[in-house]
C-alpha cells in the first residue's frame, strides 16, 4: 500500500484522538503533529479536511456505527473508535472510493496493535460502503450534529427554527474572507473573491492561502466579516488612542492600525503575541505590543477608544472550529462569563470620559453577549449604549437587535455562504 495515504489518515486519527479524547483543540493537535507538519499540501488540506467533516458530522457518524456495532470501542480499543469514524467520513460524506477508507482503516488498527479490530473495522466499513445512504435515511441532520446542550440553549435564546438554521449552517464549510487594507475593488479582482457590502472580500475558490496575490506583502489578511465589525464600529478613529484588549491574534489589531489610529495592543498570550507581531511587520503596520492580563493592565493615561474581544466559548465560530462543539459545556460557559465581567469591569476602569467601548463576543451563548452587558450597566451608571445604525451595517441590517446591538448568526448571508455568530455591543462612558 503506498504509504502516503496511509500516513495522512495516520495524521488524522492521532489529531482526532488529541482532540476527542484529550480535549486539546484541533488547530493546537494539528500545529503539534509532527506527521502532519512533514505531509505535502495536498495531504495536509485532506487531514484538515477529513477532520473537519468528522467533527461536523460526528453525530451522524455515531448513530451509524452505534447501530453496527453491539458496544462503543474505549479504552485501550479507543484508536479503533476514531478510525472507525474517520472512515465512515470518508465514506459517508467524501465520497472516497470503497477499498481506499476500508483498506487504509483496516492497516490503521493493524498499525496500533489492535489486530483483533481488523475483522470488526472491516465488516463495519464495507457495510457503511454499501448501505450508507440509507443507514443515514432521514435522519435529522441538523440537531444529530449538534450536542444537546448546545441545541438547548440556542432554542431558549432564539427559537427552534432559528436554531435549526443556525445548525444546518455549521454543516457547510465557510468560505475565505479577507480584509483588504485598501483598494479592495482592485483586489477583488486579483483575488477572484465578491465584495460583500461590509467590504471584506469573501473567496468561495480553493488554493493555498500563501500563494494567494498578495499575501506576501501583507496587503490583506484572513478574517471572517463577523469579525471585522467591533473594530468598524469604533468609528473614526484616525490619528487616535486606541486599546485593543485580547488582541492576538490580531486582525481586529491590524484593522485599527490600517484605519491610521495608534493601537494599543494587549494579550496575556507571549506566543500570540510573537505570531501578532509578525503579522503586523509582513503588513507594514506597527502598533504598541503589551504582553499582559488585560483584567489587570494599568496604562499611565486612559484611551479614548477601546475594544475588547473577549475570551469566549467560540460557539460562533463552528463553521471553521466544529471541535468547539464537542470540547465545551455549561462549565465553560460559566467559568468565562467570570473573566468576561472582570475585564468588562476593567476595560470601564481604563476609559475616559466620553470614550467608546466596544465589547465582543464570537459566541452564540446569551450568557456571553447581552446578559453581561447588562450586568454591567446595572452597577455602572457611567455607562450608556450607544446603538449601532443600519447605516453602519449595510447588509446585515437584521442582525441588530431592538436594544440596537449587533447578533449576527451563521444562517445570516446564507445565499454568500454564511457568517460566523457575533455579539456586539457599543456603550459610552459619561
Amino acid at each position: 500500500m503506498d504509504a502516503t495515504p496511509l500516513a495522512s489518515r495516520r495524521a488524522a486519527v492521532d489529531v482526532l484522538m488529541a482532540c476527542l479524547d484529550k480535549g486539546q483543540p484541533l488547530d493546537d493537535a494539528l500545529a503539534g503533529h509532527r506527521g502532519f507538519a512533514a505531509l505535502d499540501p495536498r495531504d495536509r488540506a485532506f487531514v484538515r479536511l477529513l477532520l473537519a467533516t468528522t467533527l461536523r458530522r460526528l453525530g451522524e457518524i455515531e448513530e451509524v456505527l452505534s447501530g453496527l456495532m453491539n458496544k462503543p470501542l474505549e479504552g485501550a480499543n479507543a484508536v479503533g473508535r476514531q478510525v472507525l469514524r474517520i472512515g465512515a467520513a470518508q465514506l459517508l460524506f467524501l465520497g472516497t472510493p470503497p477499498h481506499a477508507a476500508v483498506d487504509t482503516s483496516v492497516r490503521l488498527v493493524e498499525d496500533a496493535g489492535l489486530n483483533h479490530l481488523k475483522g470488526l473495522t472491516n465488516a463495519v466499513l464495507r457495510r457503511i460502503s454499501r448501505d450508507g445512504t440509507a443507514l443515514l435515511g432521514d435522519r435529522d441532520a441538523a440537531q444529530l450534529n449538534t450536542p444537546q446542550w448546545l441545541w438547548e440553549s440556542w432554542v431558549d435564546a432564539y427559537g427552534e427554527d432559528a436554531t435549526r438554521a443556525i445548525a444546518a449552517a455549521h454543516l457547510i464549510e465557510a468560505p475565505l474572507d479577507l480584509t483588504v487594507r485598501a483598494d479592495v475593488d482592485f483586489w477583488a479582482g486579483q483575488l477572484e473573491a465578491e465584495k460583500l457590502p461590509t467590504g471584506t472580500l469573501r473567496r468561495t475558490g480553493g488554493g493555498h492561502i500563501a500563494e494567494l496575490p498578495g499575501f506576501a506583502e501583507g496587503t490583506w489578511w484572513v478574517q471572517d466579516a463577523a469579525a471585522t465589525l467591533p473594530a468598524r464600529l469604533l468609528g473614526d478613529i484616525a490619528g487616535k488612542r486606541v486599546a485593543d484588549l485580547c488582541a492576538a491574534p490580531g486582525g481586529k489589531t491590524m484593522q485599527l492600525c490600517a484605519a491610521g489610529a495608534q493601537v494599543t495592543a494587549v494579550d496575556i498570550s507571549g506566543r500570540r503575541m510573537t505570531r501578532l507581531g509578525e503579522n503586523l511587520a509582513r503588513a507594514g503596520l506597527s502598533a504598541e505590543l503589551v504582553t499582559a492580563d488585560a483584567s489587570k493592565w494599568m496604562p499611565e493615561q486612559k484611551f479614548d477608544f477601546i475594544l475588547l474581544d473577549a475570551p469566549c466559548s467560540g460557539t460562533g465560530t463552528l463553521r471553521r472550529h466544529p471541535d468547539i462543539a464537542w470540547l465545551k459545556g455549561d462549565e465553560d460557559i460559566a467559568r468565562l462569563t467570570l473573566t468576561q465581567d472582570r475585564l468588562l469591569v476593567h476595560a470601564t476602569e481604563l476609559l475616559a470620559p466620553g470614550g467608546t467601548l466596544v465589547y465582543a463576543v464570537c459566541s452564540l451563548q446569551e450568557e456571553e453577549g447581552p446578559a453581561r452587558i447588562e450586568a454591567l450597566l446595572g452597577q455602572n451608571s457611567r455607562l450608556k449604549r450607544v446603538p449601532v445604525t443600519a447605516a453602519e451595517l449595510p447588509g446585515l441590517e437584521d442582525a441588530i437587535t431592538k436594544d440596537g446591538d449587533v447578533r449576527t448568526l451563521p444562517f445570516m448571508w446564507a445565499e454568500r455562504g454564511g457568517i460566523d455568530g457575533f455579539y456586539i455591543a457599543r456603550l459610552t462612558a459619561a
